[in-house]
């Protein structure tokens, strides 16, 4: 039997190494998010292709007068004018009645045996994702994702950016790059779309970051076009959102080896008085123009 004293000594001592393992925990759990970010690893079924894939393809048009693209001063920094002497806004860009920089995605929907999409997991890229700063403008002005695929942020201008990326469920970014800097070279481990990018020492810069578990997403070009392929059968929401116009969405149905139609048309009376801040997450079957705010 332990006396009184040595009881309470012995408590003291348990105390201690319960308090001593309690860090260690917290700092594996720390340590596992950062693995998780750097792999991409998302837990889920793995899809394996089965050759049955479709595709789904569409044009994004644009209905009425298109506003002009403003011209950009910046006289706060003469060498951005080196590589780009004609800067205007990347806000709206048309031609032809066509709309670009509008992002399109499979949001949600079920395989035809099945399976939520948002459920699978599949392979991740092993080519980077490249997001330039050319004068003075991020190129592209809106880029796709996937969890774990890497993202290359270069510097092609003569002077210093400071990029700095502002996800809600991913770990951001702030980062100076200055002239003939290496790639900041980053990863997502989350699925979230419309992370919003600008930067700090040149504020007219701006681009959007979507990140989704799936490759079945693409960016409306110039003609307006888009297409992502190896889409499984099944039926899917389809999402296409722009900043100024906001979102709009149609059901798809995917046969085995199908290819479907998805057009969407944007018109000049939805826009916004400016362009979505922050990351936003896009409900499906609704059709709201973009809330300006900052």
């Amino acid at each position: 039997m332990l006396s009184k004293s040595a009881r309470f000594w012995f408590a003291i001592l348990i105390a201690v190494a319960l308090l001593s393992l309690a860090p260690a925990c917290g700092k594996k759990s720390e340590e596992e998010e950062e693995e998780g970010t750097t792999t991409g690893t998302t837990a889920g079924t793995k899809y394996t292709p089965t050759g049955n894939e479709g595709t789904v393809s569409g044009t994004i048009a644009f209905n009425g007068v298109a506003p002009e693209q403003r011209r950009i001063s910046m006289d706060a920094d003469p060498r951005c004018a080196q590589n780009n002497p004609n800067p205007v806004s990347e806000e709206v860009i048309v031609k032809n009645g066509k709309l670009q920089n509008v992002f399109i995605y499979i949001k949600d929907g079920t395989t035809s045996d099945g399976k939520k999409i948002t459920d699978l997991v599949f392979d991740v890229p092993s080519t980077p994702v490249i997001l330039d700063q050319k004068g003075c403008h991020y190129t592209p002005h809106v880029v796709g994702i996937q969890t774990g695929q890497k993202l290359n942020v270069t510097n092609s201008d003569p002077t210093t950016h400071n990029i700095n990326v502002q996800p809600k469920n991913n770990q951001g970014f702030n980062q100076a790059q200055s002239e003939g800097q290496a790639a900041i070279v980053k990863t997502f481990a989350r699925a979230e779309t419309l992370i919003p990018v600008k930067c700090n020492q040149h504020p007219w810069m701006k681009a959007y970051i979507n990140v989704l578990k799936h490759p079945f997403f693409a960016v409306s070009g110039e003609d307006g076009k888009y297409e992502f392929k190896g889409v499984p059968p099944g039926t899917y929401t389809v999402v296409a959102w722009h900043e100024r116009y906001g979102e709009k969405t149609q059901q798809v149905k995917i046969d085995p080896k199908g290819s479907a139609t998805v057009d969407f048309t944007f018109d000049a009376g939805a826009a916004s008085n400016g362009p979505r801040s922050g990351s936003l997450e896009v409900l499906p079957a609704l059709e709201l123009p973009a809330v300006g705010h900052h």
